[in-house]
């Protein structure tokens, strides 16, 4: 039993990391002629830099894709049997492929598009309940990157406060297992992570918005 658990921790990790590094952010946009993400903007292969390239439409497509890849790494560690421990891993690996493809030279993206897919798997509640944050967040701003990082972070500490306390009916009925604290720690950590040259930016008041007139934010 331990060597076959082994075996789905491996497998989680491999096709999480492989299955997250399909870089849609750029597929997508050869497939329909457009340019490449990575000459332009931040140069990276996440929605907001495709958006950016391509337009919202396509971007949305490939947004739509990323989220689809770390949901289905998570999904198959499900079918083989995988319990909480490589189910979260599966989601972590998604992260950290997306952001460190394989396939591009160990680029990507920021790593928000696979966290919402594993999030959807693993924990649907917490992401229904700060998805609103995201969106609002960049509403008001309209700079992407405040939003990922306020939401990830809020999301990351209701998962820890909710493994802490569970079970909480009618939400969670039973104890949730430890491992949920190292994904809420690991999701917002590599978020924060990947965004660090956004959160130098944010601090000079230089980071890029979205939406019609998409210069930098002005320093306050």
């Amino acid at each position: 039993m331990q060597d076959l658990d082994l075996a789905r921790v491996a497998v989680a990790l491999v096709a999480g990391y492989l299955l997250g590094g399909i870089p849609f952010g750029i597929m997508i946009p050869r497939l329909i002629g457009g340019v490449d993400p990575r000459t332009i903007g931040s140069g990276r292969t996440g929605g907001a830099n495709v958006s950016r390239a391509v337009g919202f439409r396509w971007a949305a497509v490939s947004g739509l894709l990323d989220v689809a890849k770390a949901s289905a790494a998570v999904l198959l560690v499900i079918v083989i049997g995988g319990g909480a421990v490589p189910q979260v891993l599966a989601g972590l690996a998604a992260i950290v492929g997306h952001s460190r493809s394989p396939f591009i030279g160990f680029h990507g993206g920021r790593g928000v598009a696979p966290a919402t897919g594993g999030a959807i798997i693993i924990a649907p509640i917490i992401l229904a309940a700060i998805f609103p944050v995201f969106v609002l967040t960049i509403l008001l701003t309209r700079i992407s990157s405040i939003g990922s990082l306020s939401a990830s972070l809020i999301g990351g500490v209701v998962m820890i406060v909710v493994t802490a306390l569970a079970p909480l009916p009618p939400i969670y009925t039973t104890p949730l297992p430890p491992i949920y604290f190292v994904y809420g720690v690991g999701v917002p950590g590599l978020i924060w992570l990947f965004h660090l040259d956004n959160i130098g930016r944010l601090l000079r008041g230089q980071e890029r918005r979205v939406g019609p007139r998409s210069g930098p934010a002005v320093a306050p």
